[in-house]
């Protein structure tokens, strides 16, 4: 009798690259092998890889050298964006077996049963931009606790100048609106209260149907009438999109999410210029404007990035008092990380590594606070929340804009489900 083989992935970064984890997970399992913890004895080691910063690109090396600190002699595979721009440096490790692109996820379980029969190491790396049509992964939908994510688009056209995304992911392709809506309801029969709607870039969704003119609005209404569907949460948005047409047929959806990351990245006009960002603060302001007047207790969150070359005192400056206006819920701060081939890399100018830790600190101070007078607004209301977890004594969930609630209970029967409970403690990164 076979000993049954075994695999396990470590996934690094954004939603879609857990999603496509997931997908490949599935393809191994239906061909006889068992998914174990990456930390655990396994035969084949799949790390999907993340390059959007430096750090990202670290630890994506780390976690492939110390895959073969626990069985020297498994199948060490790379895979996922870094390995797409980068298969050159990664070439340089030598535990690793075989290297792919993203392109080549789907057929990943003939990949690796081709190189383990055949040994030596390769890498299958083609052009991602000559890809014009969006890959069905299969059918396992990424699960988070109580929510799915449901991955809708593939690629980014507006290339940034701070960014290798494009390059790793190619042009923008959409998913046919049935098969999205196939999942999402084969999802929902399974119990799951919440869907996500993410992709690379899913401001771009519909317009790489030629001869249709269908946006991302048009998918949201469509997985709005799903029976038994209780919420749709929507994944990082460009602001170029939030139109008023846009805001108004977003605000009919009734299963929508009032939570909107949009993607800012800097306060300050000059600076979103040099980042080819393609809209002002003003116009970003009139975006944060139209998305309150439609939802009032919308929690806006966002991505700043700081120490981008030439951003000066001044800039920062700017930036910081453009943020405290706008009030977001949270911030996520990044400190820029110069990646070759991009055309910041090569800007003048360049932030000194101190300098961009003050900014970030003063950044993440500020988000802190925005949480805090945010959350105390809820002192004494009730909230709607989707219970996911126990922690200790606490069942803990998220409200429709994805504030954090732990309610202290002793009853597991209300995991997932959605129910109201009165706040009496507001911390800054949850309510109580």
């Amino acid at each position: 009798m076979n000993e049954v083989k075994k695999v396990a992935f470590c996934s690094l970064g954004c939603k879609v690259n857990q999603y496509e984890t997931n997908a490949m997970a599935q393809k191994f399992i239906e061909h006889g092998y068992e998914v174990v913890e990456f930390d655990e004895y396994a035969d084949v080691y799949i790390v999907n890889t993340c390059t959007v910063t430096n750090v990202a690109d670290r630890k994506s090396r780390q976690m492939l050298r110390r895959a073969k600190e626990i069985n020297k002699d498994a199948t060490l595979v790379a895979c996922g964006c870094y390995a797409q721009v980068a298969k050159d440096e990664l070439k340089k490790i030598p535990e690793i077996d075989l290297i792919i692109g993203n392109n080549e996820k789907n057929d990943i379980i003939q990949i690796v049963e081709n190189h383990i029969s055949q040994k030596g190491a390769e890498d299958l790396v083609s052009d991602v931009m000559y890809k014009l049509d969006y890959v069905e992964l299969g059918t396992t939908t990424y699960t988070e606790k109580t929510r799915a994510v449901i991955k809708v688009q593939d690629g980014c056209d507006r290339f940034c100048s701070y960014c290798l995304i494009p390059y790793a992911r190619g042009h923008i392709r959409s998913r046919k609106i049935e098969n999205v809506i196939e999942e999402i309801k084969k999802v929902v029969e399974e119990g799951i209260n919440e869907v996500v709607i993410t992709g690379i870039h899913i401001a771009s969704y519909g317009r790489d149907f030629k001869g249709k003119n269908i946006g991302l609005i048009d998918l949201l209404e469509e997985i709005n009438k799903i029976q038994g569907l209780h919420r749709i949460r929507l994944g990082s948005i460009e602001p170029t999109i939030v139109t008023d047409e846009f805001v108004e047929r977003l605000s009919k959806l009734d299963k929508i999410c009032d939570h909107f990351h949009l993607s800012l990245q800097s306060g300050c006009t000059e600076t979103l210029k040099r980042m080819n960002r393609r809209y002002t603060t003003e116009e970003f302001r009139d975006v944060t404007k139209r998305l309150r007047a439609k939802f009032p207790n919308a929690a806006l969150t966002t991505d700043i990035i700081v120490g981008f070359p030439g951003e000066t005192d001044d800039e920062f400056n700017t930036t910081y008092e453009f943020l405290k206006d706008i009030a977001f819920y949270k911030m996520h701060i990044f400190k820029y990380s110069q990646r070759k081939g991009t055309k910041a890399a090569v800007m003048p100018n360049q932030v000194d590594g101190k300098i961009k830790e003050e900014r970030s600190k003063k950044l993440i101070e500020l988000s802190n606070e925005n949480e805090y007078n945010y959350n105390k607004k809820y002192i004494g209301k009730q909230v709607e929340v989707l219970f996911e977890e126990r922690e200790g004594e606490y069942l803990k969930g998220h409200t429709t804009n994805y504030i954090v609630v732990k309610h202290k209970t002793d009853k597991n029967d209300l995991i997932n489900k959605i129910a109201k409970v009165t706040v009496s403690e507001a911390k800054q990164d949850c309510l109580m």
